[in-house]
C-alpha cells in the first residue's frame, strides 16, 4: 500500500485537508472524492496506478479531515475551494482531474466554467443528478424550513466493525479486506442517532451531519447542460455496469444520451461488476482506464 501525507490549506472561510501521493515533480493528477466519501478511499486505485505521479486529493469542506462548519453547505463552496485548490498547486497551465459522483460533477462544471485550464478530465459515475420540475419547489423549501428547525445528526454504529459491515451489505462487489480499510477513514467517533432516534456516542459517517439535507434550491440541468456545452477538453466517462445511477437513468429514455450530447469530446467506457463506488469495486480497471485516458 502506498502511503499518502497530508497537508492542509487555509481558505479565508475553511481549512481544507489535502491527502498525497507519489513524487512531486512527476505528472499531477487531481482526483476529486464524492458525497460522503473521502480522499482516502482513492487508495486503492492509487495502488495500482502503473505510472509516477504527483497525486492531489483534498477532502471536500464538511468532510474527512477537512474543517467541518456545522451549518448548511452550497454546491458552490466547493467549486471555489476547487479553484483555490487549483490556483495553489497548479497555478499555471492546464490539470488533469478525475472524479467520482459528486467529485465528478464538480469537475464537469469547472471545466465548462474555466475551459482554459483543464487538459483532460475523468468523471467516475459523476453525470450530474436527477433532473426537477419547479412544482417540486413547495416541497422542497418546506424541507429545508423543516430542517433549520431540527438539524440533522449522522446514524450511529456501535463500532468500526459495524461500520464495516454495513459497508459490505450495501456493496457486493466490496471485499472485507478493503472495507476494513474504508472503515478506518469513512467513520469517526462521535455523536449521532441509533434507528429509535435517540442520540448516542460511537463511530458516525466521516462528514457532516449538514451535507445530508437538500438544497433549498432545486438542481436545475438546463444550467448544467450548458456549462458542459462550454467544455472544450477531452472527457471520459466511467459508470459501472450494476451501478444505481446507471438504473436510475434507465428510467427516464434519453436522458443519459441528451446529457452525453453536451460534451463536445467525450468517450465512454464501462466497468463489469462494480456498482456506484466502482473506485472501491474494481480499483485496477478504473486505474488502468484512468491512466490510459489521461497519457
Amino acid at each position: 500500500m502506498r502511503r499518502s501525507r497530508s497537508e492542509y490549506l487555509d481558505l479565508p472561510s475553511v481549512r481544507l485537508h489535502v491527502r498525497r501521493w507519489g513524487k512531486p515533480d512527476a505528472p499531477t493528477l487531481f482526483l476529486l472524492h464524492g458525497w460522503m466519501d473521502v480522499s482516502a478511499s482513492f487508495q486503492f486505485v492509487v495502488d495500482e496506478l502503473q505510472q509516477d505521479w504527483n497525486i492531489i486529493a483534498p477532502d471536500w469542506r464538511g468532510f474527512g479531515l477537512s474543517e467541518w462548519l456545522n451549518r448548511p453547505y452550497f454546491f458552490a463552496e466547493h467549486l471555489g475551494d476547487m479553484e483555490a485548490i487549483l490556483d495553489h498547486y497548479a497555478p499555471e497551465g492546464k490539470v488533469r482531474l478525475a472524479g467520482h459522483s459528486m467529485g465528478g460533477i464538480l469537475a464537469c462544471l469547472y471545466a465548462g466554467i474555466r475551459p482554459e485550464r483543464v487538459d483532460k478530465l475523468v468523471t467516475l459515475e459523476g453525470f450530474g443528478i436527477a433532473p426537477s420540475q419547479p412544482e417540486m419547489a413547495p416541497e422542497r423549501y418546506q424541507q429545508w424550513l423543516n430542517t433549520l428547525k431540527k438539524p440533522p445528526r449522522m446514524h450511529v454504529y456501535a463500532d468500526r466493525d459495524a461500520f464495516a459491515r454495513r459497508l459490505l451489505r450495501t456493496d457486493r462487489f466490496l471485499t472485507a479486506e478493503r472495507a476494513e480499510f474504508l472503515a478506518k477513514h469513512l467513520a469517526r467517533i462521535g455523536d449521532g442517532e441509533n434507528r429509535c432516534g435517540q442520540r448516542r456516542h460511537g463511530v458516525i459517517w466521516n462528514g457532516d451531519p449538514w451535507h445530508k439535507p437538500s438544497s433549498p434550491y432545486l438542481f436545475r440541468l438546463e444550467e448544467s447542460m450548458a456549462v458542459w456545452n462550454k467544455i472544450t477538453c477531452p472527457v471520459l466517462w466511467v459508470a459501472g455496469r450494476q451501478s444505481w445511477v446507471v438504473r436510475e437513468y434507465a428510467t427516464r429514455p434519453g436522458d443519459w444520451e441528451a446529457r452525453r450530447a453536451c460534451f463536445a469530446d467525450v468517450a465512454e467506457s464501462w466497468i463489469e461488476d462494480a456498482d456506484h463506488m466502482l473506485h472501491h469495486d474494481q480499483p485496477a480497471d478504473v486505474a488502468r482506464l484512468i491512466e490510459t485516458f489521461l497519457t
